[in-house]
């Protein structure tokens, strides 16, 4: 997490990036503000919202094409999954049908079903992969619970 995305934006647009993904606690004051200077600048705009942070951070005046919920609170790696942030990942899906919902941190085989099921898109799965024996074999399985979870919903 950075404490200015808005310095980032023009750096990364011009070395390339497609997306732009930031915490919302970071830039409380402007962070509609982030949206637009990243839309200005042809990137796909995203916002990220600690476990702590209420989902009604998250408003149509603005609109954003993915959110991310942190699943552990930032900051290192192999932290265990908090099962209380996907009432936000379901808040978010029922009210936004076609939104990418992102979720990171402890996601792995044991908790990927509950964050497919609950309407998460897009995982970021960091230990469980590069810890793994066979991390390909991880992968599948993550890839195999999100779209068998999509298919029930």
């Amino acid at each position: 997490m950075v404490t200015n995305p808005l310095d980032y934006v023009e750096p990364l647009a011009k070395a390339g990036a497609s997306g732009f993904t930031f915490h919302v606690e970071a830039s409380k004051d402007n962070w509609q503000e982030v949206v637009r200077s990243v839309k200005a600048k042809g990137m796909r705009p995203g916002v990220a919202l600690k476990p702590g942070t209420p989902v009604t951070e998250v408003d149509d005046e603005v609109p954003v094409e993915m959110v991310l919920v942190m699943t552990v609170e930032p900051g290192f790696g192999g932290q265990k999954f908090m099962p209380e942030t996907m009432e936000k990942v379901r808040a978010l899906r029922q009210k936004y049908p076609s939104l990418d919902i992102e979720v990171d941190g402890g996601l792995g085989p044991d908790t990927i079903g509950q964050a497919a099921s609950a309407g998460a898109n897009c995982i970021v799965a960091g230990s469980s992969v590069f810890k793994a024996k066979e991390p390909a074999e991880v992968i599948s399985i993550l890839r195999k619970g999100v779209v068998e979870a999509q298919g029930r919903n």
